[in-house]
């Protein structure tokens, strides 16, 4: 049996098909992808025979916990969850719709980003907010990039010979987040109710005093104007201009002030967020770096 494996990510295009035993078949990765069919269809004119796709979804809200068949009622139940995701969720129903298109009597399962994490605490996951509005809205952390953390853990507790290690998984992209793993059970997570929570990224500001937020509102921001800018104009990109990380490297390098200056921000953030999953694990016995930052940057 031939797996398409769709990876949408928040800026690229990741096409696998795995055989047996996992085995990968054939490949691509599209850096920059708007949701079109045609990286799809070329890649599928050389490809393997296909039985059968599965695509990355980012949020699966309260409600999907497991891998589901994709039909009419799981999309719709899908793009329902869009605010919560803006950045991703489009692209995992562009990608599903790419698919439908070009392969319509294909199986598709939608495999959930925020699943791994439903094994973390209530203690994690519970935010110190009124009852009425937890109990109303299901407002808690979910975590993201599970998928990359599930399989990024798993594979370095074999290769390190430690089945029993206590990781600490940081996938470092586009997005970025880190997970305390024991057992291969997600314990806690930097993102939470969306994928803006945590670390500095590309072009997403990560954690800030939501005291702050209210006061740019009350300053006259809109809600629309808010959401853009965390989304789309912070993190490396409000601080330097770009969000690509070896452009900011390389300005770093070169001394550009503010280069230099994101790319302490990025490494204190970080190195905080490292120390929080360790105490969370009460230790660290492996450190595990993925995602095309965490994978390309030594230096990191």
């Amino acid at each position: 049996m031939n797996t398409l494996v769709v990876n949408a990510g928040s800026s690229s295009l990741k096409l696998s098909v795995l055989g047996e035993d996992d085995t990968v078949l054939a490949e691509h990765h599209a850096e920059r992808w708007h949701g079109e069919t045609e990286p799809l269809e070329q890649f599928l004119a050389t490809a393997p025979r296909i039985d059968a796709v599965g695509h990355r979804v980012v949020h699966g809200g309260p409600d999907f916990v497991e891998a589901q068949r994709i039909d009419g009622q799981v999309r719709a139940a899908l793009e329902e969850l869009t605010d919560l995701a803006p950045l991703h969720q489009p692209r995992a129903l562009a990608g599903i719709d790419a698919v439908t298109a070009v392969l319509p009597d294909i199986a598709q399962v939608a495999c959930f980003d925020t699943a791994f994490h439903a094994t973390m605490p209530d203690f994690a996951t519970t935010y110190a907010l009124p009852a009425e509005w937890r109990q109303r809205w299901n407002v808690k952390r979910y975590g993201f990039h599970g998928l990359s953390h599930s399989y990024a853990s798993r594979r370095a507790t074999e290769l390190a010979g430690m089945p029993d290690a206590r990781v600490v998984s940081c996938h470092l992209g586009a997005g970025a987040s880190l997970a305390a793993v024991r057992d291969g059970r997600s314990v806690d997570t930097t993102m939470g109710f969306t994928p803006l929570a945590g670390l500095v990224m590309a072009s997403r500001s990560g954690d800030v005093d939501p005291g702050l937020l209210v006061w740019l509102l009350k300053a006259g921001l809109s809600v629309e104007e808010l959401e853009d800018g965390l989304e789309h104009h912070s993190g490396l990109t409000g601080l330097t201009g770009t969000g690509d990380m070896r452009e900011v490297r390389a300005a770093a390098e070169s001394g550009h002030h503010d280069a230099v200056l994101a790319l302490e921000i990025y490494t204190h953030r970080l190195r905080q967020a490292i120390s929080a999953m360790a105490a969370s694990l009460g230790g660290v016995d492996l450190l595990v770096f993925t995602g095309g930052v965490g994978e390309n940057d030594a230096t990191l």
